[in-house]
């Protein structure tokens, strides 16, 4: 999927616009769209040619809101393209042979090509040992070792990229940016995002700093940067003077800060200023409408390939 759209393309000269105007916003609601528009087609093309239908199974443990949010949002994506959606809602005192019984069931079933466990999961259980029993076949989320370790190596590729920065990536490209041999930044270091999303453009032949609680002088070095993923889970802490003008930033961050003027009485925002950075950049993706967005179309694209592969359809 690195087409790039004639609504994405026209902006890849706007990219690197001079200081002094307002940045290009990179719109990940628009690209969703164009994403599952895509998906939908290669669905159907390959329900049309060998009868299979792409299958993703979901297993959500406990009761937690948000968590029941993405579930419901995921299972509503798969319906709009034409996955085929499978779901497990365990209780929160379940135990860790319970959930790891259900991964084994539909790890066996040749109609779930992708199986996602809804994190966070309750306390009392071991991420590591309930990821690790997916099948790396079907770890649509690239969350299995092997995958992530494949992804590190020169020369191998992993099954699947998680979902959440192979959605940065994706936005990059659709909007025509160039990332061989320049300089990025990775803010945060985690295992979903911050690391995977280094390793990504390490693959694409950017040269990559990572950026993290131990930095010293994060501003200095962020400033050289001509891509910055920011996913640190600290509102606003990347500011108009850490961005080199004309730099493309992309915001993972996902912020409530008080807001009394917002019916909810909070508002969302991102790991970078906004307001300040939007006056430097070349471009930026919004919070809300940004990365957010693209993370349930990338787990759709995921489970697409999956069903690709294992029925060797091209």
């Amino acid at each position: 999927m690195d087409s790039v759209p004639a609504t994405a393309a026209s902006s890849a000269e706007s990219v690197t616009v001079s200081a002094d105007a307002s940045a290009k916003v990179i719109d990940g609601k628009l690209v969703v769209k164009q994403v599952r528009e895509e998906i939908a087609v290669e669905v159907s093309r390959m329900k049309d040619a060998v009868g299979i239908v792409p299958g993703l199974a979901v297993i959500l443990v406990g009761s937690r809101k948000d968590s029941q949010t993405y579930v419901r949002n995921k299972k509503k994506a798969c319906e709009a393209v034409g996955i085929k959606s499978y779901e497990v809602n365990l209780p929160e005192d379940s135990s860790e042979e319970e959930v790891i019984k259900h991964i084994a069931s539909f790890n066996s079933d040749p109609s779930v090509h992708g199986i996602l466990v809804q994190l966070p999961l309750p306390r009392h259980m071991n991420d590591e040992n309930i990821l690790n029993a997916v099948s790396i076949e079907k770890d649509v989320d690239g969350f299995h070792p092997l995958n992530i370790g494949r992804l590190a190596m020169q020369g191998r590729d992993p099954f699947f990229v998680p979902c959440t920065p192979k959605g940065c990536m994706e936005l990059l490209h659709r909007y025509g940016v160039e990332i061989k041999g320049k300089r990025a930044v990775v803010i945060g270091r985690s295992n979903i995002v911050g690391m995977p999303a280094a390793l990504l453009l390490q693959k694409a032949n950017a040269t990559v700093s990572i950026v993290h609680s131990q930095t010293k002088n994060p501003e200095e070095i962020t400033r050289q940067a001509d891509i910055v993923i920011a996913a640190v889970g600290v509102a606003n802490l990347v500011r108009g003077n850490w961005i080199k003008p004309g730099a493309a930033i992309i915001d993972v961050g996902i912020n409530p800060v008080d807001d009394p003027e917002s019916p909810r009485g909070y508002r969302l925002v991102g790991d970078v200023c906004y307001e300040e950075a939007s006056k430097v950049a070349g471009a930026i993706t919004p919070v809300p409408g940004g990365v957010g967005p693209m993370t349930i179309a990338m787990l759709l694209s995921n489970t697409l390939e999956s069903a690709k592969r294992i029925h060797k359809f091209k």
